[in-house]
């Protein structure tokens, strides 16, 4: 009998786990031909979110898994834990929010079985408040203008995987990047199933204003060329300018026998001339540190204990 996971990351998610743990076990009634497992992961969750899914393993020793990571790694850490530790054919990631339709995952099961390999719900509608989509849709609009340009204009986190995707997934332990993306720079041609992603009725998003920031800065270092292609822009932006300028003086110093005041001048250039280069310093910090990660070696989650049947640790 073939198996079908899901993993699913969990952080403060306390108030969603009553109704998202038995909407998941439903499936299993609908894909009655497979063997179903839940794998959630805990990313260090500070609530009763770890006591409750522990509680499910416990109920639900058959079905539900449970990976308890020592602190928090975030959310891409979190979901490469929970694709290391699944053993179905195929593998779905949800969020624990359920924003998401759940039950989509029945259509992404039946197109799988059509020999889809990557499946996604592509998001066609948000019903979320105007500055989320805003921020939200500045990231995409970024993802595709520098990265891929066929890449779901309002983004996705729930789809699934074959078996081969969630392998090749396993072979990487980058740090500092996006797990949606990653998996999308594959290669593999994504089967699209529109989705409306609905409201957050209980909790509260963990993704706060400076997160999706630092998030942005780590996929655009990770999949675009863009912050050292700013470098260059920006160095022969200014030579230009500063060519232009002095052929203004000289030109203005034959005509009418001129030249533009002194210190105000000198001080306009300089400022112009060190912000670049703190600003272009403060870009090769940036790929820098992530070398600097890279270099440690240090895995990008810390596993503290595994809860299933088949694991003990």
């Amino acid at each position: 009998m073939k198996i079908f996971s899901i993993v699913v990351p969990v952080y403060q998610n306390e108030r969603n786990l009553a109704d998202t743990i038995p909407a998941l076990l439903s499936l299993a009634e609908k894909l009655a031909d497979y063997r179903f497992e839940i794998i959630f992961v805990d990313d260090g969750s500070t609530d009763r979110s770890r006591e409750l899914i522990l509680d499910a393993a416990r109920q639900y020793p058959d079905q539900i898994r449970v990976v308890l990571l020592t602190r928090n790694f975030g959310q891409t850490a979190a979901t490469q834990a929970g694709l290391r530790y699944a053993s179905g054919h195929c593998v779905g990631i949800i969020s624990c929010d359920l924003q998401e339709p759940h039950e989509m995952f029945i259509d992404m099961v039946h197109a799988w079985e059509q020999g889809k390999k990557f499946v996604i719900g592509e998001r066609v509608d948000r019903a979320e408040g105007y500055w989320h989509q805003l921020l939200s849709g500045v990231y995409w609009y970024l993802v595709r203008w520098f990265a891929f340009p066929d890449y779901p204009s309002m983004g996705y986190d729930f789809c699934l995987l074959d078996r081969q995707v969630v392998e090749d997934v396993n072979l990487i332990n980058e740090k500092n990047s996006s797990i949606f993306v990653l998996i999308y720079w594959f290669g593999y041609q994504p089967f699209r199933l529109p989705i409306r992603r609905g409201l957050r009725f209980k909790g509260r998003s963990q993704w706060r204003f400076w997160k999706k920031v630092h998030f942005t800065l780590d996929t655009l270092i990770a999949f675009t060329y863009l912050p050292a292609r700013t470098i260059t822009f920006t160095a022969l932006i200014s030579a230009s300018l500063c060519i232009i300028y002095l052929v203004v003086i000289v030109v203005q110093w034959f005509l009418i026998r001129a030249a533009p005041p002194g210190w105000v001048t000198l001080a306009g250039l300089m400022l112009l001339i060190g912000a670049a280069i703190l600003f272009s310093l403060g870009i090769v910090s940036e790929y820098l540190l992530r070398i600097l990660h890279e270099t440690r070696k240090r895995p990008p989650y810390v596993v503290e204990k595994i809860v299933s049947k088949r694991f003990s640790e």
